[in-house]
C-alpha cells in the first residue's frame, strides 16, 4: 500500500515524474502513487514542487509536507504531518 500511518502523521510512498507537461497525480502504481510535475530534478525544485502540489491536493499548509526519502530519486517518501490516511486517500484517489 502506499499510504500508512506513523506517529500521527501519513507516509506517502511516490515515484516522481520531474520535467512533465503538468501537476498531476498519475495512478496508483503497485504499492506507490505516480505523480507528475513540471519542475526539473535540479537544486531540489522538483522535491518542492512535489511538496506544494500535495499540499494543495490534500488541502493542507506546505509546512505539513516534507520529503523524507529518496531526495536524489524518483521513489520517494513524503509525511503529511497530522493527518490521515482515510483523508489522505479520499482527497488523491478518486
Amino acid at each position: 500500500m502506499f499510504l500508512r500511518e506513523k506517529d500521527g502523521d501519513v507516509i506517502v510512498k511516490v515515484v516522481l515524474q520531474p520535467r512533465a507537461s503538468r501537476d498531476e497525480v498519475v495512478e496508483q502504481q503497485g504499492d506507490c502513487l505516480k505523480m507528475r510535475v513540471t519542475a526539473p530534478p535540479v537544486d531540489n525544485q522538483a522535491n518542492t514542487k512535489l511538496c506544494e502540489l500535495l499540499a494543495k491536493l490534500l488541502g493542507v499548509g506546505k509546512r505539513q509536507v516534507e520529503v523524507i526519502g529518496g531526495h536524489k530519486a524518483r521513489a520517494k517518501q513524503v509525511r503529511i504531518a497530522n493527518s490521515t490516511v482515510q483523508d489522505v486517500r479520499k482527497k488523491l484517489i478518486p
